[in-house]
C-alpha cells in the first residue's frame, strides 16, 4: 500500500510540473482535474492504509505482560536468645556501718588485751587508789600493746614538755594548737605544753559482716 501511495505522489508532482510550461496552457483544465484526482486518490489510499493499521492492531493479540515478580520473602528475625539468669549481688554494707563496726572491733581488742572497757565502766568510788592504781597498771600495758600493733603513733613535738618551741609559718592547724597571747604572724615562739600525738598509719580489724554492730565483749556464762 505504501507503494501505492508513493507512486499516485509521484504522479501528482509531474502533472502539477506540467501546468507550469506554456505550451500546454490549453490543456490546464484536463490536467488540473487529473491532479486533483490523484490527490483524492491519495487521500483514500493514506487512510485506507491507516485504518488497515488499527484493524491489524486491534485484531493482534496482545502482548503478555511478564508477571511481576514476587517480592522475595524477609529472613525470618532471628530468635532472641533467652536473656542471661543475672543473680542479683549480694547487698554490700554501707561504708558508714562498716566504720562504725570496725571502731566497735578494735574496742573489743581494748577489752580482750586491757579490760578497758572494764575499768572505765566501773564504779571506783568503792575502790582505794592502790587497788585502782594496781587496776590501771594492767590496764596500760595490755592497751598500750593493742595501740602499738594496730596505730604507728609518735609524738608531733621532739622536745620535752616545758621547753621553749617555734612554731612555724603554714603549720597544720590539726597539728597545733595555740593558746594564751597570740599575735601577728607566724612563725610564733612559746613553751610546749602537750607534745601532741600523730599516727602515720592505721590498721583496724576487717568486719566481714557489718549488718550490725559486733559485741565489744560477749557475756560468760559457767555452766555448773
Amino acid at each position: 500500500m505504501k507503494l501505492y501511495i508513493t507512486l499516485a505522489g509521484l504522479l501528482l508532482v509531474v502533472f502539477n510540473g506540467l501546468l507550469l510550461f506554456p505550451s500546454i496552457r490549453h490543456s490546464t483544465s484536463p490536467i488540473a482535474a487529473i491532479a486533483f484526482v490523484l490527490a483524492l486518490l491519495i487521500l483514500a489510499l493514506f487512510l485506507f492504509d491507516s485504518r488497515g493499521r488499527a484493524e491489524v492492531a486491534a485484531q493482534a493479540p496482545p502482548a503478555e505482560v511478564p508477571p511481576p515478580k514476587a517480592p522475595a520473602p524477609e529472613p525470618p528475625a532471628p530468635e532472641p536468645a533467652p536473656a542471661a539468669i543475672i543473680q542479683p549481688p549480694s547487698p554490700e554494707p554501707p561504708a558508714e556501718s562498716t566504720a562504725e563496726a570496725e571502731i566497735v572491733a578494735f574496742f573489743a581488742l581494748l577489752q580482750e588485751k586491757g579490760r578497758l572497757i572494764d575499768f572505765l565502766m566501773e564504779d571506783l568510788a568503792a575502790y582505794e587508789d592502790a587497788e585502782i592504781g594496781a587496776a590501771a597498771r594492767v590496764v596500760h600495758e595490755g592497751c598500750k600493746g593493742v595501740l602499738q600493733e594496730h596505730f604507728k603513733i609518735h609524738a608531733i613535738s621532739e622536745a620535752q614538755e616545758g621547753a621553749q618551741i617555734t612554731v612555724p609559718a603554714g603549720f597544720a592547724a590539726d597539728e597545733y594548737r595555740l593558746v594564751g597571747k597570740l599575735s601577728g604572724d607566724p612563725p610564733f615562739t612559746g613553751k610546749l605544753v602537750h607534745k601532741g600525738w600523730k599516727t602515720d598509719t592505721v590498721k583496724l580489724p576487717r568486719i566481714v559482716d557489718a549488718s550490725r554492730l559486733p559485741a565489744i565483749a560477749p557475756a560468760e556464762v559457767e555452766i555448773v
